[in-house]
């Protein structure tokens, strides 16, 4: 893929230091860290490497700059997320698999938005149970299933707008463990009643946590403090039909790890979507999926598309990938050993991670792995040196 004409590091460069001024009353350590490393990432200032083939011996010619490494950087997912998808090769299963997408109410969002750790992880953990409940139940499927939940924060627009995305086997073990139960090849599990489930087990843990006092309730949400305006905040919630969306069983292992690509170790924004930056305004690419995913261009002042990139930091240490049912790290071998015997196919070896910096060699496709590391002082005296000897 070709490098994008525009990157959000370029904007945190031109427009970060003013941005940081102005913002100062909201803005705290996480997001300036983010901020320092998006600007630095791939820059002289990290230091930097040089890579060999271990293949065919080829050198790399130039310097090759650290990455950040940090999970909002936009140019720091691919490695991340390649190395990742090639240790899931082992746990997939020769089957169709759903696609199935849980969102939070936009009323939501502000509150979720002040309670990012205990709200996010109410919503992988309603959203899983409801899955697994809907799933075991006799009347749908019957069967105890496994997948893999994506975090994701953002809308199109980089509004605030948290939601999962459920990758799932469509099917599961049955209860003795010996069989294979499949879904319908048209039909995983019922929307309407995944939504109500769903509703149901969220507003019950959210009012819990109300209780508990373990809410974040600041400026206009101080009113929530309130119990008769909690209350019918809560039953405006019961009220609104909460989204669940599933997408019908589609490919088969083949096809699984290129779609999970489309969801894992994403940010807010890619590069490649940026089209301009000029004059203290960036315009990106969004799709308007209320008119069929047309494709349209916005254009914000720098200050407000940096407003919106930072609402989407997740909470230190925060999983925004998680496993569950017979994926879950707990008791995942044995199970997918069950599974695999039920379907009457091998157990899969896990794919081979290109070893060292990640980077396939442009003459025979090989691993490059890294033969020299420089400090950034290191970098520095060697590029003054080959300027002055050019």
């Amino acid at each position: 893929m070709t490098r994008p004409p525009f990157e959000v590091a370029d904007i945190v460069r031109e427009y970060g230091p003013s941005f940081i001024e102005r913002n100062r009353s909201w803005l705290h350590g996480g997001h300036l860290k983010v901020l320092a490393a998006i600007e630095r990432c791939r820059t002289a200032a990290l230091g930097g490497h040089r890579d060999t083939c271990s293949d065919c011996g080829y050198q790399a010619a130039s310097i090759s700059y650290n990455s950040c490494r940090n999970r909002h950087c936009p140019k720091c997912q691919t490695n991340a997320r390649d190395k990742w998808l090639a240790k899931r090769g082992a746990d997939l299963l020769p089957v169709p698999y759903a696609h199935v997408v849980f969102t939070l109410p936009h009323r939501l969002a502000p509150l979720a938005y002040h309670n990012k750790k205990p709200l996010y992880d109410l919503l992988f953990r309603a959203s899983s149970e409801t899955l697994l409940e809907v799933a075991a139940n006799p009347k749908r499927l019957g069967a105890r299933i496994g997948f893999l939940s994506v975090l994701h924060t953002w809308g199109q627009t980089l509004d605030h707008h948290p939601h999962v995305h459920c990758v799932v086997p469509a099917g599961g073990l049955s209860n003795d463990g010996q069989r294979w139960v499949s879904a319908r090849t048209d039909f995983f599990l019922p929307v309407r009643v995944l939504s109500k489930v769903f509703r149901a087990k969220f507003v019950s843990e959210l009012k819990r946590l109300w209780t508990d006092g373990r809410l974040s309730l600041p400026g206009s949400l101080q009113v929530l403090k309130q119990e008769k305006t909690f209350q019918t905040f809560l039953r405006t919630l019961y009220r609104t039909n909460w989204v669940v969306y599933s997408k019908p069983p589609f490919g088969g292992p083949e096809h699984v790890l290129h779609y999970l690509a489309r969801y894992t170790h994403r940010v807010a924004i890619s590069n490649h979507r940026i089209v301009n930056v000029s004059e203290g305004k960036v315009s990106f690419r969004w799709k308007d999926y209320a008119h069929g995913g047309q494709p349209r261009v916005m254009t914000l002042d720098a200050d407000e598309f940096l407003r919106r990139f930072l609402l989407h930091l997740l909470p230190q240490r925060f999983v925004r990938i998680r496993s569950f049912g017979f994926l879950a790290n707990r008791g995942r071998e044995e199970l997918l050993t069950r599974c695999r015997a039920a379907l009457a196919v091998p157990l899969a070896a896990p794919e081979e991670v290109c070893a060292g910096s990640g980077v396939r060699c442009p003459a025979c496709g090989g691993p490059m792995v890294v033969v020299q590391r420089l400090t950034a002082f290191e970098v520095r005296e060697a590029e003054r040196v080959a300027f002055d000897s050019s």
